[in-house]
């Protein structure tokens, strides 16, 4: 997806972090209205953003994961942290920054792409893609492994990707 007359097409940032986030979050203490799950985060590796007027309006991370489904052992790209200005909701930027990412992860040789989201927000991935798993996904917490307690999805990110059945296990924090 290219640059729009208003927007630039999600670009790599040097620099992120959780001023960055608050800051679109409009200054809201839990941005991503997930701290009452109780699940310990991963964070992102790498930071995709859509400019406007020469300051970043959304946001997308990255961070690579492995795996184990069905007997089949392999990495996927996280896709997390994806916000948006609450000003400039509504006109597609989500989609610019996850594209941004889904790219950069297609570049690194990464054949899916794997994330959580708030049963809310699944109507917004499904449009961009995703597909939902069928059974919750056992990730790293500090006390060991858990299922997280939100709605995991997955998209293929080259022909022919599919998604093994069975239970997944993710072999980190979740992205």
């Amino acid at each position: 997806m290219g640059d729009t007359p208003e927007f630039t097409a999600a670009a790599e940032l040097a620099d992120w972090g959780w001023p960055e986030v608050l800051a679109l979050g409009g200054g809201a203490a839990d941005p991503f209205e997930t701290s009452s799950y109780d699940v310990t985060w991963r964070p992102k590796d790498r930071h995709f953003g859509v400019w406007h007027e020469g300051r970043v309006v959304a946001h997308a991370g990255l961070a690579v994961g492995t795996v184990e489904v069905g007997g089949q052992r392999f990495d996927v790209a996280g896709v997390g942290g994806v916000i948006v200005e609450s000003s400039l909701r509504g006109h597609g930027l989500a989609r610019l920054a996850v594209t941004g990412v889904l790219d950069a992860a297609r570049a690194d040789g990464l054949d899916r792409a794997l994330l959580f989201c708030l049963p809310s927000r699944a109507p917004l991935y499904t449009r961009l893609g995703f597909l939902p798993l069928p059974e919750p996904v056992t990730a790293d917490q500090p006390a060991g492994p858990a299922p997280v307690p939100l709605g995991a999805m997955w998209k293929p990110l080259t022909p022919g990707a599919d998604w093994p059945a069975g239970p997944v296990r993710l072999h980190s924090l979740p992205m």
